[in-house]
């Protein structure tokens, strides 16, 4: 007998690393498109090409995997938002035509679903998702604190009347890009996007007195 070992075993490949924020990004695309109830594990499962099992150690449940979707969004997108807003080279209308064109893009690109994450999601939600419902609630103040933080600063140096109601207009801007990412859902253009954003910023003269 040959002692010649020229049949070894073919060893096992090794198991595939689980790609979290890959995982992330398709779970979301499909959250965004189809909305938190209509979406099921087994579309997760499918989309994301990981096991049930591995979706389950990661996130613990649907619930798990939807919230850490939504910090992913709020990382990707909301980020570079508050980015474009907070532009100290900006005129308070520069700096919110920018902020609005960025989001008329956002909302119209191919690369994902249209309109707003957040938004899209919230407004398909059954009564029966309360604990989302809240947690999606929360995110979307961030937004309107978001817009005040920008006011009160602009406010603070000479830019706003400091009479202004700094709530009442980050409320009304809060109103628009609701306005916006329903009309992108709806296939609206970008260029259909940013009538609505110059219309905006010509009534910036009056908005920034009330």
């Amino acid at each position: 007998m040959s002692s010649d070992t020229t049949c070894i075993k073919k060893s096992r490949g090794r198991p595939k690393v689980f790609d979290r924020e890959a995982a992330l990004d398709k779970a979301m695309a499909l959250f965004w498109q189809h909305g938190y109830e209509a979406t099921s594990l087994a579309h997760l499962v499918e989309a994301t090409g990981a096991k049930a099992p591995t979706l389950y150690a990661e996130f613990t449940n649907k619930e798990g995997l939807f919230k850490a979707v939504l910090d992913r969004y709020i990382e990707r997108f909301s980020q570079m938002r508050e980015n474009c807003l907070f532009c100290e080279e900006r005129t308070l209308e520069q700096a919110l035509e920018d902020y609005f064109s960025l989001i008329a893009k956002l909302f119209t690109e191919k690369d994902t679903p249209t309109g707003c994450f957040i938004i899209c999601t919230s407004s398909v939600l059954a009564a029966s998702s309360e604990d989302i419902a809240a947690v999606i609630k929360t995110r979307q103040s961030m937004q309107e604190e978001t817009l005040v933080r920008f006011l009160a600063k602009r406010q603070e140096q000479g830019e706003m009347p400091a009479t202004s109601c700094i709530r009442k207009l980050a409320k009304y801007l809060c109103c628009i890009i609701q306005g916006m990412s329903v009309s992108a859902r709806e296939n609206a253009s970008y260029e259909e996007l940013m009538q609505i954003v110059n219309t905006t910023m010509r009534l910036m003269p009056e908005l920034k007195k009330i």
